[in-house]
């Protein structure tokens, strides 16, 4: 294997935190012993640790490696139906705490991204940080216009480190997929490439703040849910300054009810908003845990951190509407289709066995009320149907299912007699009503008669293109034996309605000059031209039809 000679320490680092935890043999099966120059003897230095599972060295081996690969492994706890259940449980109990950095080296990312003097922008400056986060640590200040804000600044030196630890990342994955199968059926890469982009994004605090808006803008009516408020003179890359938010954490129940608060009245609200997010929206909070999810002081329900946000767009909601259909009827093919449309059903899988698993998990549910349901387990089954059939649904799908299992959690210590699906019925039958609506559907058939005109237009110069490949013995066909016959007929059906459309055509010219000439001709002849025309034009066209129904292939 070849190692970059910036980052050999590095690599170091991750075959150690690999051998320490029983992964030794990936570490030799690499090639790391000689690219790395380690002693062959470290191998046996540590054995498999039988008492942990391998989701607990997974756990292990990320939180050895530091704030990327924690990061990393938190994005992978939420792809559930790409990872076995076993991993996704110990995944999600990484945390994500480090030493915050001094409040001067605050202080001075401030000035250096707000391009002025610090006491230009702000009054006050907390010099201990509220939280601080492997990316970044959060201060609270005043301005000099008086508002109180909460400020978040990025960690000095993560940018690089995070890029260095994703270029490692790719190249151990492109090694890995040469040597073992498992990582390729576990898509690896595209779950790299996927984290990536998410931990990349993180790194431009301005995206947080568009996302924090763009949620604020669907409340604008909703007096009691309140979306901090972005300040755009005071936020960069960087630094994200915004409202400063006073109130109570979701996961202090017991302060809630001592100070008089109805957690059921806050359950609901909850819910509410977050479905009004996901199916209406198509645009939602995608960890609304209890950290993140805020009472204040006149009972409005304050959501923070916008980092991480799911959307669905129009055809995806249509196609969860579909699976919504589906499910209430208990119909097995429509759910093959919708899931189909959802996601990528792999080519060469077992359809049988797929519409066995679903049947089991539908009859698994047949008669239980709605009220009794979990949701969470509803979608952990259905991501393990798709994850051993290696179905590989939409990033965004897999984040709702993520959101909604947080939400149960957060519901159940509240109150645990609310049912979510309960109050997703008339989300759902609104979905279902907008799937089906008039003007959408002739907004649909349009679009389809547009590109099918469009198909047409584009059909000659297809045509040409296809003539010139197969002139140039370009064209590459694999038929299988059994295959020939079929493709055969095919072509023979293909050929005699081509010619009978040739033949109707070249008739249809005939008898077009035909009349038009005895329209003009001076001549008056007693001959009836046309109508003899007529008779042999259709004794031509019987005669044409006969002999192909008689062969079979029209």
């Amino acid at each position: 294997m070849a190692v970059r000679v910036q980052n050999a320490g590095r690599y170091r680092d991750i075959a150690m935190a690999l051998m320490r935890h029983g992964f030794g043999y990936m570490v030799e099966e690499m090639g790391f012993f000689q690219a790395l120059s380690l002693p062959r003897r470290w191998i046996m230095r540590e054995g498999i640790p039988e008492s942990k599972s391998l989701g607990e060295r997974i756990r292990h081996v990320l939180e050895d490696l530091g704030p990327t690969f924690v990061k990393l492994g938190q994005l992978a706890s939420t792809r559930s139906d790409l990872l076995p259940a076993g991993i996704v449980q110990e995944l999600t109990k990484l945390q994500d705490q480090v030493p915050p950095f001094s409040s001067e080296t605050a202080k001075g990312i401030l000035e250096q991204e707000l391009g002025v003097p610090l006491e230009q922008v702000l009054i006050h400056f907390d010099d201990a940080p509220l939280a601080a986060a492997s990316i970044g640590q959060v201060h609270i200040g005043r301005l000099v216009t008086g508002e109180k804000v909460a400020i978040k600044i990025q960690r000095p030196g993560i940018a690089p480190v995070i890029r260095r630890d994703l270029d490692i990342l790719r190249d151990f994955v492109a090694l890995a997929e040469r040597r073992w199968e498992w990582v390729i059926r576990y898509q690896l890469r595209e779950m790299v490439e996927e984290f990536a982009d998410s931990l990349l994004a993180e790194l431009d605090y301005s995206h947080e703040g568009r996302n924090t808006e763009k949620v604020g803008q669907q409340f604008t009516d909703h007096p009691d849910i309140h979306i901090p408020k972005i300040y755009w003179d005071y936020t960069s890359a960087k630094v994200l300054t915004m409202e400063y938010m006073d109130g109570i954490m979701l996961n202090q129940r017991e302060v809630l009810l001592n100070r008089g608060y109805e957690l059921k009245g806050i359950a609901q609200k909850l819910v509410d908003s977050m479905l009004n997010q996901i199916f209406i929206e198509g645009f939602f909070h995608a960890d609304p845990h209890p950290g993140n999810l805020m009472i204040m002081k006149d009972e409005t329900l304050a959501y923070l951190d916008f980092g991480m946000v799911g959307r669905l767009h129009g055809d995806m909601k249509e196609h969860l509407a579909s699976l919504i259909i589906a499910l209430m009827r208990k119909n097995t093919d429509s759910m093959v289709r919708a899931i189909d449309k959802l996601g990528m059903i792999p080519e060469g899988i077992n359809m049988s066995v797929l519409h066995g698993d679903l049947d089991r998990l539908r009859d698994e549910y047949y008669d239980i009320p709605f009220s009794r349901i979990s949701i969470g387990k509803a979608l952990s089954d259905l991501f393990g149907v798709a994850q051993r059939h290696q179905i590989t649904l939409p990033p965004d799908i897999i984040l709702l299912g993520k959101a909604l299992v947080t939400l149960e959690g957060v519901i159940e210590h509240l109150d645990p007699n609310i049912s979510i699906i309960d109050m997703a019925e008339p989300f759902g039958r609104k979905l279902v009503r907008e799937k089906f609506n008039t003007r959408r559907l002739r907004g649909k058939v349009f679009s389809g008669v547009s590109d099918l005109v469009e198909s047409i237009i584009e059909l000659p110069g297809q045509a040409r293109l296809l003539t010139s490949i197969i002139s140039k013995g370009k064209l590459k066909l694999e038929v299988s034996v059994p295959e020939v016959e079929q493709v055969m007929k095919k072509l023979d059906q293909i050929s005699n309605r081509l010619s009978f459309s040739i033949v109707l055509l070249a008739i249809s010219i005939l008898m077009v000059g035909l009349i038009v000439g005895a329209a003009l001709s001076e001549q008056k002849w007693n001959i009836p031209i046309v109508e003899i025309g007529l008779v042999v034009a259709g004794l031509m066209v019987v005669w044409f039809i006969i002999h192909i129904i008689r062969s079979g292939r029209f």
